[in-house]
């Protein structure tokens, strides 16, 4: 059997009596070529099924017109979406994606450090794990410029765009003090990541401006061991098993989550503890993710600018890519929304509520 020719710009040329220069320039959208000329060109290319040879293009502009997306967890809803909001942009731009997966691993990270240098991609965004950086510097000082997501590698001082955690997680907890939660506890993840630092930083702020105590025992980390799988996201059922025990013998006005799983494994244990929500105890997330609103106690959390983060991460590479060293490396911090829902009412829907009832 003879192996199927690919299509080429000779053989469009070819069949319109075109020269090949005229139909590069045609396909490449070039103003010397005329609105018919290059209606015709196109046709033809989508008639025969020609795909432009992306690496002869590369070698041509000198550019590889691919960027590459490093990202730790993309089953997570936040991350999910990023990765959607990246895509349309780069495409958008014309460039091509290379996606890659670390599952919070440093080995893997490793690994996509390597795919990065031999796919010769013209710039990274990029979630690091933050267990070690000296790979990237080895991106970096390879002449392709990283922006960092939602976690930074201060010792690389590249840009960096993220969610503003610490204003989130303070808003939430203000707005639980206001409620008139005074014994407030906090259930964070375990992982080792500014991310989750910025958070409990935030916590821990709030409650000293409004003149609570932080106590030893009041930041929980819970230990997410990922049954199934690294890649899957935080699972309710960590956080119910490490609440059932941590709940069994106290009884705290409100609680903070570090992710909206979290909330929802401890929603169960609070009521097969006989705890209603809000009025024993409330309760925030962290994330919105899509069944926040839907749950028969409606959680109260916050929202997170995922597209907003993608494409403030994607519009500032390519910057980079076309005015290389014109600035210094910008750390740009958007900031997050509290969503007031049933799980942690404000003060005046308490009140209304509890009138109604007397």
């Amino acid at each position: 059997m003879t192996e199927a020719r690919r299509p080429t710009l000779r053989d469009i040329a070819a069949a319109l009596g075109l020269s090949v220069n005229t139909v590069s320039r045609a396909l490449g959208d070039k103003d010397s070529v005329s609105p018919k000329t290059r209606a015709a060109v196109q046709a033809e290319a989508a008639r025969i099924g020609y795909v432009p040879n992306t690496l002869a293009r590369s070698l041509v502009l000198g550019s590889a017109m691919t960027l590459g997306l490093v990202i730790t967890n993309p089953s997570n809803p936040f991350y999910a979406q990023l990765i959607s909001s990246i895509e349309l942009r780069v495409r958008a731009q014309g460039y091509s994606l290379l996606l890659l997966v670390t599952d919070e691993s440093a080995e893997n990270e490793q690994r996509a450090t390597e795919a990065l240098l031999r796919s010769a991609v013209d710039g990274a965004v990029v979630v690091p794990v933050q267990a070690e950086w000296d790979h990237w510097r080895r991106v970096r000082d390879a002449g392709i410029p990283l922006v960092f997501v939602n976690r930074d590698v201060p010792e690389l001082d590249c840009d960096m765009v993220g969610v503003d955690n610490e204003r989130g997680t303070y808003e939430a907890t203000s707005h639980l003090i206001a409620g008139g939660a005074r014994r407030l506890l906090v259930l964070e993840e375990d992982l080792p990541i500014t991310t989750t630092a910025d958070r409990v930083a935030g916590f821990r702020r709030a409650m000293s401006d409004a003149g609570l105590k932080v106590k030893d025992d009041t930041i929980r980390a819970v230990p997410t061991k990922r049954y199934d799988s690294l890649a899957l996201p935080w699972q309710p059922e960590e956080a119910y098993r490490f609440a059932q025990t941590l709940l069994s013998d106290r009884h705290p006005d409100a609680i903070v989550t570090g992710n909206d799983y979290f909330a929802l494994g401890l929603l169960r244990v609070l009521a097969e503890l006989g705890l209603a929500v809000p009025d024993d105890v409330a309760i925030t997330g962290y994330g919105d993710h899509p069944y926040a609103a839907y749950l028969q106690t409606p959680l109260t959390t916050v929202r997170l600018p995922a597209a907003e983060v993608g494409t403030t991460a994607v519009d500032l590479l390519l910057q980079r890519l076309r005015n290389p060293g014109t600035e210094r490396p910008r750390k740009t911090l958007i900031r997050p929304e509290l969503v007031v829902r049933a799980s942690a009412p404000d003060r005046q829907a308490i009140t209304t509520d509890r009138r109604r009832r007397s």
